[in-house]
């Protein structure tokens, strides 16, 4: 399937909510396209969900989101951090080590999940977590499935391929 083309700046609903995404000049349409399908698929979870902030962090997630409400233990730990496309095996290892409450997501196009579940086995093997760590495929026609030409989103874990470690 070709590359969909989106313009610059781009707008998404998911029920009630409305991001504006921006496509870098080196960022893939379908790069854009899973981080606007990841957030539409994680706000339901967690209502502060927002895409492409720093935060503080060696690594810039595609989306996270933190506690509204933190305690003074919470250590600026963000409740969920998602990525899209190529995320290599030190960024993995390194983020659940260091934030073991948090629950990520791993975003792939038009794959099999297989492949990719061995990076995420060897980050996660002797580390103590206490949060879900998610690997999801988006297929090829997900642009066109899930998202009308309103930017309206629709998408469910059901309509996906996808596993779960908890």
């Amino acid at each position: 399937m070709s590359e969909p083309t989106l313009p610059r700046k781009w707008a998404v609903k998911f029920g009630d909510h409305r991001i504006i995404l921006t496509k870098g000049p080196n960022e893939s349409a379908r790069h854009v396209i899973m981080k606007a399908l990841l957030w539409a698929l994680y706000l339901p979870l967690y209502p502060t969900l927002t895409v492409e902030i720093r935060i503080g962090d060696k690594y810039k997630p595609d989306l996270v989101a933190f506690d509204p409400l933190p305690s003074i233990y919470q250590r600026d730990q963000p409740l969920f951090w998602g990525e899209s496309g190529v995320v290599g095996a030190d960024k993995v290892a390194s983020i659940v080590r260091r934030y073991p409450e948090t629950h990520f997501a791993i975003a792939k196009w038009e794959t099999t999940l297989k492949p990719h579940t061995r990076i995420i086995l060897e980050a996660l093997d002797g580390v103590n977590r206490s949060a879900p760590f998610d690997l999801i495929a988006f297929p090829g026609d997900s642009f066109d499935r899930f998202i009308g030409s309103d930017g309206v989103i629709k998408v469910r874990f059901e309509d996906l391929q996808w596993m779960r470690w908890e």
